[in-house]
């Protein structure tokens, strides 16, 4: 058969578009996890030589290409630095002080401790020789905070936020065929908010491989329009040429279902663009009888743009995305595809207990899920773009996103954040609102204020139109922000009154942005100010903010607030309100650190859910208070409850909506039974038993079975029970934790507020420099007697001449001596000697023992254990007989540091005492199926082991 060129062109595209998607789709698109293997050590916010001497070269980076020097070099020595794996929190790490910052929980980062205000990150990586004539990006999900960017010496660039992904295109910086290195500066010295927030890449890296002629990241915008029968879909796809001639092609845009089938294609038409060209192309699809993403049901399409040239495939970008419809009203609410939706929402922060900011995906998604449970359908970012692993699992779990900009203002490098912001999240359906700030009190009131919300307003609708854009306000409600912002966000309501501020803006669709900040600590049911322990009751506070119960029951009862978002879902680092040192958690959240339930859960999963929900509290262990009247509230949607104390009917009672039941209870110690009663019917049972003392560490996991993929992670929850199995629920005990099989523990926690116990039991990596090195010619000394520690050196020459050896010179063996010191404690750490050559012919000693003689002179770094019978605490000897190198020319730098030693100190016993009875232990994949064991032990308690598998 013959065929013309058109025809032949359609056959090829309908042959490469019927391949395996998959398989096609790794053929021309490769997006690689940049998690692994990465080195990591300190620098130093304010001393240039402890910071590795970075920018003091003739020409720094920011003066010629590729001229990066100290660590930023790409012949850097890091073998001395600290191996981890990406997500990382170098600030969870550290300890506390008084002195360090109150809304960053007190961790010895920021501003006064510049030692550990600055980390740097170096990954080696190999790229295949065919992988040359591909564009190659780096991309970040983001840094805390101010990153500097190299590959291979060549300065990417800056990004000063610690919450924006950036990118960069790295291709005429790397080896193909060859070894490549990534380094990076993170500077958390200056704070961005008024919250714990980190330090370090403490979300994922990426290195993304395609054709010249490609989608860029961010590239795509899918949006519908929802029918009876069907859905319009609007396809915007951005194609860039990066190559250096003219591109001839064709774009098909094919959108798959929830199963992987394919549900609609199209042709968007044959195009041609000019080298470096940019441009976007508008398509429209139609999907018959679309599954929309809804909140019980998310369900989620995708959308693979395929790039064709010459009737080959060269790109494929996938979308993923939801068909739903949204509406934000004035008078009643928010809609989800036309249904009726309150919002029931929590804020939080990146922030959980062991990992800081780190947060492993498999825990976004555990979180969500406990927030769900509980009734929770919103989730605000407050106060700053998230991480684009938690809206991937909030599209999966079905909750709703109000996005946050983190800093209003109208300059367009501030605007840009926003655009940015909007650009990556837009393709998210779970994202249903914008915010372009919070509380910003110095124009929140005014008409500065006003005017620049209607500015970045405008510019938000460059990038999206089918959200609105909101601003949380906690000053004055009818003016400045609140008069001109699309959906007005009520923060607390004791600055103002929502019906009269909805009366004078009849327009404005609403919802409560804050409500709550009730401060309580998870299991306390008396005020204990010395312990820094506030009752877990729900109840106003005594700074005017009201109670969750307050709260709701107005914006429950009123159509035209769309619903209340509580400050917050989850405690978090810093904030400590109303206490300052030792406490360093917030004691705001509806969880604890850890995620574990305050009572207030089960007053909202009364309303908010639609479970049966019947809690007492508190416990009912109270030694000592005997006869002493104790307040037990009930939270429950049963329409009655009855109560009774070792069963003696206490009294039945009424339930009001969206509230509580109270009984003022004498103690004794044995049984509170509640008795919850539907359209008169006994409906279900709840006890609470005073428990005995603790006999056994309990650990449960929240699945028994993880990926053996190095990211996946089970979240044990650690109980300790009586000889009856009942959480003893004060019981305050110190647990140790062992670790077997292909997986490792990242963190622990228990949710004690003023708790100073280390997250992290982790290896401590010192670099050890030896100095004061001499050096003299070897031709008339006794060298035997030159290597021993005890030889008089007082008369050489300081080594290294900074001149070095002129080309031509004849270099002569030469004996090199330099010092360096041990602690006791050091010396019981593992001691390697990172030695870098400084000349051929190398014998090297120590203490006057020889490690070496005669070492290779084409192998430039060796590394020497040094045995600990031949360390001493205190001053240790190195000596080198080498020939010194020589010049080639006179602009060569030959190295002249014979490198540094790393001391390892064994990490401690992982353990945590737990907190009224519980205590959590994160456990990660290493990447290697099998099974893991995890033990807890405890002093005169039962073990307990817990069996995992990686698979």
């Amino acid at each position: 058969m013959k065929c013309n060129k058109g025809l032949c062109l359609m056959l090829g595209m309908v042959i490469m578009l019927s391949m395996g998607s998959s398989n096609l789709y790794a053929q021309v698109r490769e997006r690689l996890l940049m998690n692994f293997d990465w080195k990591f050590a300190y620098g130093h916010a304010g001393d240039v030589a402890r910071d590795f001497n970075v920018g003091t070269r003739y020409f720094t980076y920011l003066a010629k290409a590729g001229y990066a020097d100290g660590a930023a070099a790409p012949e850097f020595d890091d073998r001395s630095w600290r191996p981890l794996d990406l997500p990382h929190d170098w600030a969870v790490e550290q300890g506390f002080a008084p002195h360090a910052s109150h809304s960053h929980g007190y961790k010895t980062v920021g501003p006064g401790f510049p030692e550990n205000s600055v980390g740097w990150y170096r990954k080696n990586f190999s790229l295949p020789a065919e992988d040359e004539g591909k564009r190659i990006f780096l991309e970040f999900d983001g840094i805390y905070r101010d990153a500097r960017v190299w590959v291979n010496g060549f300065y990417c660039g800056n990004e000063p936020s610690g919450y924006a992904s950036f990118a960069f295109d790295v291709t005429e910086y790397l080896n193909f065929g060859g070894e490549n290195v990534i380094a990076v500066r993170a500077d958390a010295s200056m704070e961005e908010g008024w919250f714990y927030e980190g330090a370090g890449i403490y979300r994922h890296v990426w290195l993304t491989k395609v054709a010249p002629l490609h989608v860029p990241q961010y590239g795509t915008f899918v949006t519908s329009s929802v029918g009876e029968k069907q859905a319009a879909l609007t396809a915007r796809v951005e194609v860039q040429n990066k190559a250096l001639e003219v591109a001839e092609f064709e774009l098909v845009n094919v959108v798959l279902d929830p199963g992987g089938q394919e549900v609609a294609r199209k042709s968007a038409g044959s195009f041609r663009m000019a080298p470096m060209e940019r441009r976007t192309f508008i398509d429209s699809l139609d999907v018959a009888d679309p599954l929309l993403w809804d909140l019980e049901q998310p369900h989620l399409y995708t959308m693979e743009s395929h790039l064709l040239q010459n009737g080959a495939t060269v790109d494929i970008y996938r979308t993923t995305f939801g068909i739903r419809t949204i509406e934000w009203t004035a008078d009643k609410g928010f809609f989800l595809n036309g249904r009726h939706v309150k919002i029931k929402g929590t804020n939080n922060h990146q922030n959980h207990a062991g990992v800081g900011t780190a947060i492993p995906d498999a825990l976004h998604e555990w979180r969500l899920k406990q927030l769900k449970a509980m009734g929770n359908n919103a989730y605000r970012t407050a106060h700053y773009p998230p991480t684009p692993a938690l809206l991937e699992a909030a599209d999966r779990v079905g909750m709703l996103i109000l996005n946050e900009n983190r800093l209003m203002g109208t300059t367009d490098q501030i605007m840009d954040y926003l655009g940015r912001l909007m650009v990556r999240d837009r393709n998210h359906p779970s994202v249903v609102l914008w915010s372009i700030g919070n509380e910003e009190w110095s124009i929140e009131t005014n008409d500065r204020g006003a005017r620049m919300a209607e500015i970045m307003q405008a510019y938000a609708r460059r990038f999206d139109t089918t959200r609105p854009l909101n601003a949380a306000v906690s000053g004055s409600w009818g003016g400045g922000i609140s008069s001109v912002i699309e959906v007005m966000g009520y923060n607390y309501l004791r600055h103002g009154d929502t019906d009269v501020h909805h009366e004078r803006f009849p327009w404005q669709p609403s919802l409560g942005t804050e409500e709550g900040s009730t401060n309580t600590t998870r299991g306390i049911y008396f005020d204990d100010a010395e312990r820094q322990y506030l009752a877990a009751y729900d109840r106003d506070t005594p700074t005017g903010f009201f109670a969750i119960q307050h709260g709701w029951k107005h914006y429950a009862s009123r159509d035209y607030l769309a619903g209340m978002v509580i400050w917050t879902g989850f405690d978090y680092r810093g904030e400590s309100t109303p206490f300052t040192y030792p406490s360093v958690l917030s004691y705001f959240g509806m969880f604890d650190l850890c995620g574990f339930p305050k009572d207030n859960v089960y007053y909202l999963k009364s309303w908010w859910s639609r479970e049966d929900v019947l809690h007492i509290l508190p416990h009912w262990n109270w030694p000592g208070r005997e006869g002493e009247g104790i307040d037990v509230w009930v939270y429950s949607n049963m329409d009655e409850v009855e109560l009774f104390l070792n069963n003696k009917s206490l009294g039945r009672k009424t339930m009001e909506l969206n509230s509580h039941l109270s009984w003022e209870v004498p103690y004794k110690a044995g049984t509170l039974k509640a008795v919850g009663y539907k359209a008169g019917q006994r409906k279900m049972t709840r006890v609470v038993e005073t428990t005995g003392a603790a006999r056994q560490v309990h650990l449960r996991a929240d699945r028994t079975e993880i990926k053996a993929d190095r990211r996946d992670v089970a979240v044990v929850t650690v109980a300790l029970k009586d000889r009856k199995g009942r959480t003893v629920p004060d019981a305050n005990v110190l647990v140790d934790f062992d670790i077997s099989g292909p997986a490792s523990i990242i963190g622990v926690g228990n949710g004690d507020p003023t708790s100073h116990e280390p997250d992290r039991f982790i290896p401590s990596y010192l670099r050890v420099e030896p100095a004061a090195w001499k050096e003299a010619p070897a031709g008339g000394l006794d060298v035997a007697a030159a290597v021993r520690p005890d030889y008089d050196d007082k008369s050489w020459g300081a080594a290294f001449p900074e001149e070095g050896l002129a080309p031509g010179s004849q270099a002569e063996a030469t004996v090199f001596r330099g010092r360096f010191a041990l602690t006791r404690e050091q010396l019981e750490g593992e001691i390697t000697w990172m030695f870098r050559s400084i000349g051929t012919g190398q014998s090297v000693y120590l203490n006057g023992h020889l490690l070496a003689e005669g070492l290779s002179d084409e192998q430039k770094r060796h590394t020497f254990s040094l045995p600990a019978e031949h360390l001493s605490v205190g001053s240790n000897t190195l000596v080198i007989v080498a020939h010194p190198y020589v010049k080639n020319h006179v602009w060569d730098e030959p190295n002249v540091n014979p490198g540094e030693l790393q001391v390892v100190l064994p990490a401690g016993q992982w353990q945590r005492r737990t907190f009224n009875g519980l205590a959590q232990v994160l456990v990660q994949s290493t990447g290697a199926p099998g099974e893991v064991v995890l033990t807890g032990k405890a002093e005169h308690l039962q073990d307990f082991q817990l069996k995992l598998v990686a698979q």
